[in-house]
């Protein structure tokens, strides 16, 4: 597979982002979407795949539902399944001394009230804290309710991002890791990114810089600048923009590798940037100038996507 060396395999119990299942989840196991369709994932399941795929990172089974509310008595089920099924993957984990020190556990936070939770989170801070080696966040909010004991672990943010203000708004909160599906929605849409972070001051004629460019248009079909002026990607040292509107217009899927290729470097460079503006204490100052500086929306999109 062309892969790199050092790409983390990472299990998790559901797609992201995530569908609302028609069926509820069950003492022993949790609803989810497949390729074929709804169903159903048993605890015991997941564990023996955690057992023989050995991944880097397995993400615990949480007893939550997308989009729904819960009740009264359908909160104090969600710890207690959340729990069961944390220590099954723990037990799961021990009993094959060949995965379980390359196999990292990241346990679930509810996305509920702490209090509504705390017979869980107590259970991880005092039986399992030292099985557990990262936390998976369904509502960045719920980063409040981490005890303090693992307050230290990694967050892994399993929560719907739009853009990169939702992505500022949470490392803000706490989060360290994230899966931005916008990145390949926007490529879907033919969009190509164009923020920066640290971005520029604010524009003084008070109009607000946009996220990305709608590659569809008609104005680019002669376009011989690159996607991104400075951009060192493939595709802005190798083409312009008018190649990749021809690319689209004849629906090649050249054009969206091209497009995937200019978002990711783009993603890449803002991360590196953010963590580099935290070394240096100015994060704050350049999330409030980012914030100033540019649309909160990404642009739409006005031609259709591959798939």
């Amino acid at each position: 597979m062309a892969l790199q060396k050092d790409a983390l395999v990472i299990l998790g119990p559901r797609r992201h982002p995530p569908v609302p299942a028609r069926a509820a989840n069950t003492h022993t196991s949790i609803a989810i979407q497949t390729a074929l369709g709804f169903s159903t994932l048993d605890s015991d399941d997941y564990v023996e795949a955690a057992q023989k795929l050995r991944p880097d990172i397995v993400f615990g089974m949480a007893d939550y539902e997308h989009l729904k509310r819960p009740g009264v008595k359908r909160l104090e089920k969600m710890g207690d399944r959340s729990l069961a099924w944390t220590q099954a993957m723990v037990a799961g984990l021990k009993d094959n001394p060949d995965i379980s020190v390359d196999t990292a556990l990241f346990a679930p936070v509810l996305p509920i009230e702490a209090d509504q939770q705390s017979y869980y989170l107590d259970a991880l801070e005092e039986e399992l804290i030292n099985y557990v080696s990262g936390l998976v966040v369904y509502n960045a909010a719920s980063v409040d309710a981490i005890p303090a004991k693992m307050s230290h672990l990694p967050r892994v943010a399993m929560t719907r991002m739009y853009g990169p203000h939702d992505l500022l708004d949470q490392i803000a909160l706490g989060i360290d890791i994230f899966l931005p599906s916008f990145v390949g929605e926007v490529t879907d849409a033919g969009l190509a990114l164009t923020f920066a972070f640290p971005s520029p001051e604010s524009p003084s004629s008070g109009q607000l810089l946009v996220l990305g460019i709608n590659m569809w248009p008609e104005m680019h079909a002669a376009d011989l600048s690159p996607l991104l002026k400075d951009c060192t990607c493939y595709t802005c040292r190798k083409h312009h923009r008018a190649y990749i509107r021809h690319l689209l217009d004849a629906k090649e899927m050249l054009a969206w590798v091209l497009l995937q290729i200019h978002n990711h470097h783009v993603m890449d460079v803002f991360f590196d940037n953010v963590r580099k503006s935290m070394s240096n204490g100015t994060f704050e100052h350049s999330r409030e100038v980012f914030e100033k500086s540019y649309e909160r929306e990404l642009p739409a999109s006005t031609g259709q996507g591959p798939r």
